[in-house]
């Protein structure tokens, strides 16, 4: 029965494309096509926008829509709101058997039963896994194969069966007929698919599936506002997956059912293919930002109840939101209205609408405005940026100004007179880490990484622990950070401030100048921060280390010490970290850095007024080090005293099918990468170029492409992970390894300080048990992949508007990748990554070919004057052009233009 009915839902859904093109012929499609020009997805600083005049293809068409629509509300249980890990099955409610005689067909498919469910991912029958829709391909959703090979492709709306983007679901395969054709048949005179065959593995090598940009860079370090190895930008499809590179195509190549060659076509050349049957977790937040219109229908049954919200993410469904939710102007003047962001969220999907239904939430007022777009990022994300409750700031110290008191000073190790300082981004406000480093009579150094210690305030189960355990980390904006704890706490009391008396947990060393450790102590202190250094303060110092900075030139400085000792502090500090680099790298550690795009903001309106890669600089480095020793000597102590109940990070190695992509994408374009490990991989990116002024966008090029096969970087709990081998991080490179610095704005490392005071005897006993610690984990990964896709869009956001109040922007570009009609571009000077389609130059051809086995466009371009002669441009990988990135007529919309050769600047 269950065949039978997806047969009907496919059969219906071919139906309803084929109203919706009869609509777009007729020029009628749904209001706001425009206004969603406005997508965050669309205008990300990929390599996969689309060109503005395509318009993409929606689910269904809004009158067709509104005939199948019931109006019968169903209320979800996220309108009361839904518990952490809460699971959610079907949109209908078993009263809704009376409505049957009246109601449209379904279609989409019934969810099976939890217990169905369960049964079948025990027997192999069903996989589970997070769903992953295609920001720029909304009918395109992928689910990672358990085998670890090439994604499982569901293909449709309806196959999707209304989960939304992160998700987790249990889906089945569908027959092995009806599964996708990856690699096309070549055959000689079939001469497209082969020339094609080299534009799609550059495809794959260049579009981001799941929306994120590939990671800042691949590293566990805590510098500027946690950047470090969160891999999550992945291959968008496989080698092959597409049929063509134009924008907006959805041809699927299904395998073809005469037998004979069903039976030549291996699997290699297959990507299987499946479609939902539940939803185990609803990850998705259910919100989302965009725009209200009347219906179609002005005098419809649905007109009186109900204006039609159209969200800025494809990747999500219309909705039909109350009237009552409007404003109270609304039906008398819904253009004034058309460029107003709101936030709507999600109640109900019904398994016969194309349309869910939902509740606006709020006006957030214009589109294209800093702060109205900030605020719908982040409660699309799911962030909770709300003021901290009475319940919650009861639990702070009350008595302020507070001091310590003199019991608590008596257990702990007192620093207070060593020279110890803070070295962190000018801007920083919650400073968790401090160094000291001081020279011992053999010649060794003592080094000191001390960290705030945020558990002594967040007691284990208290109110105050539950909303940092439920926000799991800061979020940084460009233009201010979302904490995870209060104000008070991560601004003061925990801060690391100068001349200020803070409780830390410390991890001393005694070691050598060429990095090797003697001796290790861990314990609970207290300090005295002599200095608050910035990274540009200390490179001062590393770049001329015979000159000695006035006072004048740094912060306030304790009397308690000298500039000279401070300097020669971090000069000691450096020679150390060079040698502990070094090694590093020696021992097979991968680091893969990008292109991290910072701004100067104005100061009265906060607008940006310039922008420039941040430079990752030998004081970052020196930082780097440290934090990674200490993370790393944190977990074998904890995983030593605790093998059950270890909260460590683990990072599994490449995506086998995804590397092997590269690996024949590279072999193609003559580029030879070791890839049998991190360090080999680490050691040939960097001995691939040369030292031109250009070597380094061509190895921007390449890391580019070499982060997208890895994987996220995860918390775990030791005890649910049998396999110690899994325990792995493979750009370290190292058996064990956690997070233990950055206590303030990381819930995880707060778990990592109440075990590590467990071990050593100087606190109580974590009272978690394993599964609440991987549950906990689980949230940790969920809210850093939120961060950081946050952090992300507030870049994008700031750019986008840079570019219109400062463009055109004029810059070179590399080229990253060569399609049959387009090719992707990295801007140099600003380091995004933008797409540019040849139907948008004046160009009398173009001319995709194979150069043995390089992808090569060659452009004609139009004859400027009257009897000049064609120009002919020849783009290909690494390709040196000249492009101008200008700002669309809709907000936050901007487009990389190519310069015609020879044109003047």
């Amino acid at each position: 029965m269950k065949v039978s009915r997806l047969g009907t839902a496919n059969s219906f859904a071919r139906f309803v494309n084929l109203l919706l093109l009869k609509e777009r012929a007729c020029n009628n499609c749904v209001g706001g096509g425009d206004r969603r020009g406005f997508s965050r997805i669309r205008n990300k600083s990929e390599c996969a926008s689309s060109p503005p005049s395509v318009d993409r293809r929606r689910q269904i068409s809004e009158s067709h829509g509104e005939s199948m629509f019931n109006t019968q509300t169903i209320v979800s249980p996220l309108q009361t709101g839904t518990a952490r890990g809460a699971n959610h099955s079907s949109g209908s409610t078993p009263h809704d058997k009376k409505y049957n005689k009246t109601r449209k067909r379904n279609i989409f498919e019934a969810y099976l039963s939890r217990e169905e469910v369960s049964a079948g991912l025990k027997r192999g029958e069903l996989i589970q896994g997070s769903l992953r829709i295609n920001p720029k391909k909304f009918h395109e959703a992928f689910l990672p194969s358990p085998d670890g090979l090439r994604d499982i492709f569901i293909d449709g709306v309806v196959s999707r069966n209304r989960a939304l983007n992160g998700d987790i679901v249990a889906v089945k395969l569908l027959p092995r007929e009806q599964w996708k054709v990856v690699k096309p048949e070549a055959c000689d005179d079939d001469k497209t698919s082969v020339k094609a065959d080299a534009a799609q593995q550059a495809e794959a090598l260049h579009h981001v599936r799941d929306g994120s940009k590939s990671p800042d860079l691949i590293i566990e370090a805590q510098f500027e506002c946690g950047i470090e190895d969160d891999l999550h930008s992945k291959l968008s499809c496989n080698v092959g997956n597409e049929t063509k590179d134009k924008p907006g195509s959805s041809e699927v190549k299904k395998v073809p059912s005469n037998a004979t060659r069903q039976n030549q076509m291996t699997d290699d050349g297959l990507q299987k293919t499946a479609k939902v049957v539940y939803i185990l977790e609803q990850k998705h937040s259910r919100a989302a930002t965009g725009f209200i219109k009347l219906m179609t229908d002005k005098n419809g049954e649905l007109a009186k109840k109900f204006a039609l919200f159209s969200p800025i993410d494809h990747r999500l469904p219309r909705i039909y939101v109350p009237l009552a939710d409007c404003p109270e102007d609304f039906l008398i003047r819904p253009q004034d209205f058309a460029s107003t962001l709101f936030i709507c969220r999600i109640t109900a999907w019904r398994a016969d609408s194309n349309f869910a239904e939902g509740k606006l939430m709020k006006s957030l007022g214009q589109a294209g405005e800093i702060e109205p777009e900030t605020e719908g990022i982040l409660t699309e994300y799911g962030v909770d940026f709300s003021e901290f409750s009475n319940n919650v700031l009861e639990y702070l110290p009350q008595n302020l100004p507070w001091t310590i008191p003199q019991e608590e000073l008596e257990n702990r190790k007192d620093l207070r007179k060593e020279c110890i300082f803070t070295i962190d981004p000018a801007t920083a406000r919650d400073l968790d880490d401090a160094l000291s480093c001081k020279l011992l009579p053999d010649g060794n150094f003592e080094v000191g990484v001390h960290i705030a210690d945020v558990s002594y305030f967040v007691a284990e189960g208290n109110a105050l622990d539950l909303m940092a355990s439920e926000r799991a980390t800061s979020v940084y904006l460009v233009q201010k950070v979302i904490p995870m704890l209060p104000r008070l706490l991560c601004e003061e009391l925990c801060s690391l401030n100068p001349m200020a008396d803070r409780l830390t947990f410390s991890v001393i060393w005694k070691i050598t100048p060429q990095g090797k450790i003697l001796e290790e102590w861990f314990g609970r202190s207290v300090i005295c921060s002599c200095v608050k250094l910035s990274y540009d303060h200390a490179q001062s110092m590393i770049e001329s280390p015979d000159k000695l900075l006035g006072v004048g030139e740094l912060p306030p400085v304790s009397s308690d010490h000298t500039v000279e000792e401070i300097q020669q502090a971090v000069l000691n500090l450096h020679l150390i970290a060079q040698n502990l680099r070094r090694q590093r790298f020696e021992d097979g550690a991968l680091r893969l850095d990008q292109l991290k795009l910072s701004f100067t903001l104005d100061k009265e309106n906060g607008m940006p007024q310039g922008c420039y890669i941040y430079n990752y600089r030998d004081s970052n480095k020196l930082v780097e080090e440290f934090m990674l020793l200490a993370n790393m000597a944190a977990a074998h102590k904890i995983y030593r005293r605790f093998p059950e109940l270890a909260l460590l990070r683990r990072h599994p190695p490449p995506q086998t099918k995804l590397l092997n992509d590269l690996i024949e994408f590279c072999d193609q374009m003559g580029i030879k990468l070791d890839f049998t490990n991190s360090g080999a991989l680490h050691k040939s990116l960097n001995d691939q170029f040369g030292a031109d002024e250009y070597s380094a966008a061509r190895k921007e090029v390449l890391t580019n492409m070499c982060s997208r096969p890895m994987q996220m970087a995860v918390y775990f709990c030791t005890g649910m992970l049998r396999n110690e081998t899994l325990f792995h991080h493979y750009a370290l490179n190292v058996p064990l390894y956690t997070h233990f610095t950055s206590p303030i704005r990381r819930y995880a490392d707060i778990i990592v300080h109440r075990l590590l005071a467990a071990a050593i005897g100087c606190g109580p006993p974590l009272q978690l048990p394993q599964e609440a610690i991987q549950k906990q984990a689980d949230h940790c990964n969920d809210r850093k992949t939120a961060s950081k896709r946050v952090q992300e869009l507030s870049a994008e956001l700031f750019f986008s508007v840079f570019v219109k109040e400062c463009g055109p922007l004029e810059s070179e570009a590399m080229v990253m990748g060569v399609l049959n009609e387009a090719f992707d571009v990295l801007v140099l000077r600003y380091g995004v990554q933008k797409r540019i389609y040849c139907n948008a130059l004046a160009l009398q051809s173009s001319h995709f070919q194979q150069v043995g086995k390089k992808p090569e466009l060659t452009l004609v371009w139009s004859p400027e004057l009257n009897g000049d002669e064609p120009v002919q441009q020849v783009i290909s990988i690494f390709t040196l052009v000249e492009v101008v990135l200008k700002s669309d007529n809709v907000p936050l919309k901007y487009t990389a233009v190519l310069k015609r050769p020879g044109a003047e600047n």
